[in-house]
Parts: structure tokens; sequence; C-alpha cells
């Protein structure tokens, strides 16, 4: 299996990296401007070159100055743009100058003329104004593109996360396939979704002590009281009167459902957030145990290895965690790149019986 290059773009705590490099991909270099993410980067990719800063202010060229590998043989380029501003739980006023870095992606494209281009980001990015016109930019620039919004849950992650993904693939490369992206996986690749409880117990068997990160988030006695309150598999609404919040009995409708929630054994866990052990934010009570999930089990619900470790004050572990693309996701879209580099699109992997995507084609946007 030949050895591709690849750069990671708003690289976060670097689980994308991590699952890239799991699907057999060289990490050449990375970009991304949070102090302590960084950090985490730093600790968990020791051999990648980091640039820790805002990437308006970095020369795409520079980005591969350190390396032998020149414009227009880059294998892959990956960008996943900061995302709170397209998501569903977006509220109030939105960065627009953050969202514009969706865009800033194509000043690396341009310049470095990869031979794919990765984009990983919530659902909500299809239906932003600034997805077209990248659209537009990477077509006039000789890309075709496929887009398909996919559940990390159908790469063998043990969690619901719904992502857009979006494969522009330089058009000298032989890309002529229609149907679900998942079928360019290799057979022995487990592509249905694990539980919370299988999760749960890999990381009861190989658990290590001392784990900085086998910590959750302390709560005051009323919170304390309203969490143990909470039925196995239950929610919210399945609370005593006098554990309600106020303002959850003013809702008339639904809102904020998950809020309280325990997460249940026999599904894949909801999505991780940036709040993803915070029990007031979403079914984030551990499945039996009266107490949020810790760090670690958020991290093994993200795919993250037990053994990676994290820089930073809990609330930015917990957000590095949440914001991260799940580390078997992105191995899997690894997978799919190869299989794309390697020239085995259309082709039929053994085992595997390739199906239309929800609404995806290599058309533009």
């Amino acid at each position: 299996m030949p050895t591709y290059s690849a750069v990671d773009l708003f690289a976060g705590a670097g689980g994308a990296t991590r699952g890239l490099r799991d699907a057999g991909f060289m990490m050449l270099a990375a970009v991304e401007n949070d102090r302590e993410a960084a950090e985490t980067y730093r600790k968990n990719h020791p051999k990648v070159c980091l640039f820790a800063e805002d990437i308006r202010a970095v020369d795409p060229l520079t980005l591969l100055g350190g390396t032998t590998v020149p414009p227009g043989e880059l294998d892959l380029l990956k960008a996943c743009p900061p995302c709170q501003g397209f998501s569903s739980l977006a509220k109030g006023l939105v960065d627009e100058r953050r969202n514009d870095l969706v865009l800033d992606t194509f000043r690396f494209v341009e310049a470095l003329r990869p031979r794919i281009v990765l984009l990983e980001n919530v659902p909500g990015l299809a239906r932003d104004r600034r997805f077209p016109e990248l659209g537009r930019l990477l077509m006039e620039a000789g890309y075709r593109l496929w887009t398909s919004t996919l559940d990390a849950a159908a790469f063998g992650v043990p969690q619901r996360r719904k992502r857009f993904i979006c494969f522009a693939v330089r058009e000298d490369l032989s890309f002529d396939f229609e149907g679900d992206l998942t079928a360019l996986l290799p057979a022995n690749f487990r592509t249905f979704p694990r539980t919370a409880r299988q999760a749960l117990a890999h990381l009861a068997r190989h658990s290590r002590p001392g784990d900085p990160l086998d910590v959750h988030r302390r709560s005051s006695d009323t919170v304390e009281a309203r969490i143990a309150a909470v039925p196995v598999g239950g929610g919210r609404f399945d609370l005593p009167e006098e554990h309600q919040l106020d303002c959850h009995k003013r809702l008339t409708s639904r809102h904020a459902a998950a809020s309280y929630g325990r997460v249940k054994l026999d599904e894949p866990a909801p999505t991780m957030t940036t709040r993803c052990t915070t029990p007031a934010c979403g079914r984030f009570i551990h499945p039996t145990k009266n107490r949020g999930l810790t760090l670690r089990e958020a991290a093994v619900f993200q795919t993250f290895p037990l053994s990676y470790t994290f820089y930073g004050g809990y609330g930015s572990v917990e957000r590095q965690i949440g914001n991260a693309v799940p580390v078997r996701m992105a191995k899997g879209l690894g997978l799919i790149a190869s299989a794309v580099l390697g020239g085995h699109v259309g082709l039929t992997w053994p085992g595997r019986h390739s199906g239309k995507a929800n609404g995806s084609a290599p058309t533009p946007p």
C-alpha cells in the first residue's frame, strides 16, 4: 500500500491527523490557531510541522517549505474550518469573519494544487452561501466535487454525528463514481455502528490508572440530586416536578429535549459537542452512574486512542474533544481518499455493494 502525503488545516487537537495517519497517510504539516489545542497536537504528533497561528497569516508555500513535496504533488489537503457558525446549535450573532475561513481554504488549494481536497463540517455548511462560492472556485480551478452528509456511526464510531463531507478531486485523477462513499471502504473496515455499551466496556478493560482525563464536571448539590433522579435511558421529561428547571417548565415545545439526558447503552452516543460532559447541555449523563461523562469517556466516543493526551484546563479539553473529527471517521475518509488516489474508484471492493448516497452526486453544489 503506497504512502500518501497530507496537510491538515484547522487541525484542532489532531483527531483527523490521527485518523489519516491510521489510514496510511504521511502528515507533513498542520495549522491550528488555538494555543491549547496546538499544544495537544504537538504532544501527540511531534514529527508534524505545526504552524500554531492564524491561518490567514500562513503562506501556503511556506507550509510545504520544509518538506520534499512541491506544489502539485501533495496528495490530500484536509480542511475543517470552525463550524459553530453553521451549526444548528448556533444562537445569536454569528462571527462572519470566522465563517469566511471556509473561503480562505481555497487560497491553499490554489497554491498547493493537491490531488484531493477533503472538506468536513456540520451539515449547515451546505446551506451557507459560502459553500456554493467555494464550490465554484474549486471547479474553476479544475476540481470535480462529490458531496454528501454522512453519519460517523456508519464508520463504526460509537456516536451519532452527522457531518457534511466534500471530496474535491483534481481533474487529472480518474474519478468516475456515483453512490455511497462508504462503498469505497475496504471490506474489513467495520461500517455498522458501535454502541455506547461497547465503547465503555472497551474503556473499562483498557483504562489506565491515574488517567488525568478520568474526571467529570463537578455539580452543585441541587444538580447532583437532579442527575440522580434521571432514570436509566431517560431525560429531563422524566424528572419529578421538584427537580424540573423553571426555564424548562416555561417551554411550550420540546426545546432542549436532550438536556439532562442519559446516554443510552445500546445505541451510539449522541453527538459530542464542545459541552459534551455538561449534563445541562445535552444527553451527557453517564448511562448508569449519577454523574456527567468524564473527559476520557467523551474522548472514547470520539474514538481517540486511550493513550491520547490533552493539554489545557477542563473546559479547554472538553472543547477540544467536542470539536474534533472522530478519529475512526477520519481514518475511513482517508481510506476512501486512498482508493481514489490508487485508481480503485469504480471497482467493487470484495464484500461491498455500492448504493446511492443521500442526495449526493459529483455535481456542482
